[in-house]
């Protein structure tokens, strides 16, 4: 979509853009604002902002724990535009919300999409829709004025590829990893196949997201061209570590988002300048 928070981000931001994600209540309604603060804080391009929901097919164990952790403290949609809108107040970066479809047809699918423009959300994606059943909510997102967001996978055939990049928005979320989320050790060569493939029939930028949680995978990327990274279970997987601890959450979250910013071009080719000894050594757990 010209001219949104999301495509300005991808035309003026260091390549690749890092989005960081985290469970919108987590581990309960003023913490999970702080940290959403944190993350921007510490240099994220974008944040995404999961509603947890009690049958998240897309989910690991460690996002699901939080989900159930964010539920069990009270979390709902009402929440989730409240939450949107808190973090709206000192970032200027793009937030997405991720969900599941049963939670934006119990609100309404027109309503859900309005209130998340009204709240401050530039995209919203949803983990449980196919391609050819989204005509409706990418109806509502252009209404309302926000991306819609479609996954791609090395799985997803020629025939399905073209219907989602005809409707593509904001970027593309490849699904880094086959199964659901979680932190993986390894970058499976099928995707960076399908990365480039990707990259070669559309100008929407394109994004892999499932497994990534070390500055190690990010270079992969980078060098593979990819124009952004989620990650979400290295640092759902901190909130969970801490928990009870909230200083030291917030303190080893902004580490995190540092010390993987700092596997963008921009900086390694300056580090080629002024050499770190031991930057970018081991991976993190999530």
């Amino acid at each position: 979509m010209s001219g949104s928070r999301i495509d300005r981000a991808f035309r003026t931001g260091d390549s690749p853009l890092l989005v960081a994600c985290t469970v919108a209540g987590d581990p309960d309604f003023a913490e999970s604002i702080r940290i959403a603060r944190c993350l921007a804080a510490a240099g994220a391009d974008m944040l995404e902002l999961v509603m947890p929901f009690s049958d998240p097919v897309a989910d690991g164990p460690v996002i699901q724990k939080a989900g159930a952790r964010a539920l069990a403290a009270g979390m709902t949609p009402d929440l989730l535009f409240a939450l949107v809108s808190e973090v709206r107040k000192t970032t200027g970066i793009p937030l997405l919300i991720m969900t599941y479809a049963n939670i934006v047809f119990q609100r309404g699918i027109v309503r859900f999409y309005q209130d998340a423009a009204r709240a401050g959300a530039d995209a919203v994606v949803i983990a449980d829709v196919p391609a050819e059943e989204a005509a409706p909510f990418c109806d509502a997102a252009l209404l309302a004025g926000i991306d819609p967001i479609f996954f791609v996978s090395p799985t997803t055939s020629p025939e399905r590829m073209e219907l989602i990049l005809s409707r593509a928005q904001g970027f593309i979320y490849l699904v880094a990893a086959m199964g659901v989320t979680g932190v993986r050790e390894g970058v499976a060569p099928e995707t960076l196949a399908t990365l480039r493939a990707v990259k070669q029939r559309t100008t929407v930028p394109v994004v892999p997201g499932f497994g990534i949680s070390a500055p190690g995978h990010i270079r992969i990327y980078d060098d593979a061209g990819a124009d952004g990274v989620i990650v979400g279970s290295a640092i759902v997987g901190i909130v969970d570590r801490y928990a009870g601890r909230p200083e030291e959450m917030e303190e080893a979250v902004g580490r995190l988002i540092r010390e993987l910013k700092g596997a963008s071009r921009r900086e390694r080719d300056e580090s080629f300048l002024q050499p770190h000894p031991g930057a970018f050594q081991g991976s993190r757990e999530g």
